[in-house]
């Protein structure tokens, strides 16, 4: 049966409560892939009840407020490359979270919202591809974004050929943890307007109220927002946003007009018909970064006369050209890691591994090659934490297939050691616990999260700041972990779980 193809709805297409409802969905308020077992959207709607039109204030204790304590958010820590680099994914706390939501889905905050990002949009060599977007099909949010990507993007990028000869790309450095909350009020209400001195403690004003709160959820601190939320997926656009509005001021003082500008978040593509102009946009874009407290990624940015090639992932294009696939497990699985090893973290990684999954799920026995595929693969996930979901999933089934209970648990110990090795490793954590499912209560894992689905009395967020019994019994009652989901759960990792088009990938 084909399925009905329904286009999705960017967030500015939603009316006030449309988006309040799209914000207050687990898939929206922790936009990785966690496993089916997890759950916050009956907590964000019981405490959204709760809140009602009453100020957070009335929910404070007297004399403390959220930004007087650390761990407010709680912080799951993925590591980057297998080495000392990492990435901090928040969980906002539910109530800071649900308040915020709140304030910018009332009717008049949306509308002004609405109409700050149709000023910045204004330049239409300037254009703005990665706005978050509702899916009103069986996709996911993130799948119906991926589509965009191509569609928007990369046909757009090769389009753009025809009318221009050099592509220039370029990035943000560290973007979501240099962004200066200061500069949302920048961006909601005019730079004059949030700067005067009787507006900057007025959270009446929308731009100042969600700068206060960004920083209530980080013990006061003005840079950086937190990663992870389709929320501030959305807060980051209003920055960036701003930061195109400021850019095509200075391009258009300067006389700078034949360009185009694709902005999908933080990465450019900017198309011009000579270096020169090339260069300049670049040196107007760095120059507007600086007053955000931001730089340009020197390392990412560079330049093509070939548009059409460039226009293409290389990734993309190195698993399309090179040979990606081999009647012989082992060897496919070694193709897949000679990729990964050229380019880590990849869109094209996750593609080849879920592929290779579902190769993986056909077999009915282990044989002498076995263990080396899962060496290979835990690997793979080692040094490319973009792919846990997918990683996990394969060694699920290749621990399904072992026979022996003892020797289950000695490959279990085995993974668990080498990961050991790596520091802040809370998101592998949650998947190896979810491929593990049968030995659950013999391996100890630090995730606080891990510890929930062991039954363990964890407080996940800080909430000391909080008076009111009744909003701290929802956040303690009202558990994160679907009881009756995590006992249904497969030992063998289902598709649906971590990949964003399951139908499409066998």
């Amino acid at each position: 049966m084909k399925i009905k193809t329904v286009k999705p709805k960017h967030i500015l297409k939603l009316s006030h409560e449309e988006a309040r409802l799209f914000f207050l969905k687990h898939e929206s308020y922790f936009n990785a892939d966690l496993p089916s077992y997890f759950s916050f959207t009956e907590m964000l709607h019981k405490i959204s009840k709760k809140l009602g039109a009453s100020p957070l204030k009335s929910f404070f204790n007297a004399r403390t407020k959220p930004d007087d304590y650390k761990g407010v958010n709680h912080t799951i820590f993925s590591n980057k490359d297998g080495k000392l680099s990492w990435r901090p994914l928040q969980l906002i706390h539910p109530v800071l979270y649900v308040n915020l939501v709140r304030e910018i889905t009332k009717k008049k905050n949306w509308k002004k919202i609405k109409n700050r990002f149709s000023k910045m949009k204004t330049n239409k060599n300037i254009m703005c591809l990665s706005m978050p977007v509702q899916s009103f099909s069986d996709l996911k949010d993130r799948a119906a974004k991926v589509n965009e990507w191509w569609q928007e993007v990369e046909l757009r990028s090769i389009e753009n050929a025809l009318d221009y000869e050099f592509l220039y790309e370029t990035d943000i450095s560290d973007c979501y943890g240099s962004f200066y909350t200061h500069s949302i009020a920048w961006a909601m209400e005019t730079k004059v307007k949030a700067k005067n001195r009787s507006n900057r403690q007025n959270t009446s004003l929308l731009g100042v109220f969600i700068d206060h709160s960004i920083r209530e959820m980080q013990n006061g601190q003005s840079n950086g927002i937190p990663q992870g939320s389709v929320l501030m997926d959305f807060v980051a656009e209003m920055i960036l946003g701003y930061a195109d509005l400021e850019l095509s001021k200075k391009l258009k003082n300067k006389k700078i007009a034949e360009f185009k500008i694709l902005r999908y978040r933080d990465d450019y593509r900017i198309f011009v018909n000579s270096s020169e102009v090339g260069e300049a946009i670049l040196k107007n874009l760095s120059e507007v970064f600086v007053d955000l407290g931001l730089r340009l990624n020197t390392s990412k940015t560079k330049s093509s006369s070939d548009i059409v090639s460039a226009a293409i992932k290389s990734d993309k294009k190195a698993w399309v050209s090179a040979k990606n696939y081999h009647k012989n497990l082992l060897k496919h699985c070694m193709l897949i890691k000679q990729h990964s090893d050229i380019f880590p973290n990849s869109g094209s990684l996750s593609v080849s591994l879920s592929k290779f999954y579902k190769r993986v799920l056909t077999l009915k026995q282990l044989d002498e090659g076995s263990l080396a595929v899962v060496s290979i693969v835990i690997d793979i996930a080692y040094k490319n934490p973009k792919v846990y979901p997918v990683c996990f999933a394969i060694f699920s089934k290749f621990l399904a297939l072992i026979p022996s209970d003892r020797d289950k648990m000695a490959l279990i110990k085995k993974v668990q050691s080498k990961f050991t090795r790596l520091p802040n490793v809370g998101y592998m954590e949650i998947w190896f616990q979810r491929a593990i499912k049968v030995k659950l209560k013999r391996v100890f894992l630090n995730e606080p999260l891990c510890k929930l689905v062991k039954g363990k009395k964890v407080e996940i967020w800080n909430s000391d700041w909080i008076s009111s019994p009744d909003l701290k019994n929802i956040i303690k009652s009202v558990g994160i972990i679907d009881h009756a989901k995590l006992i249904e759960a497969e030992p063998i990792i289902d598709s649906i779980e971590f990949d964003l088009f399951p139908m499409a990938s066998g």
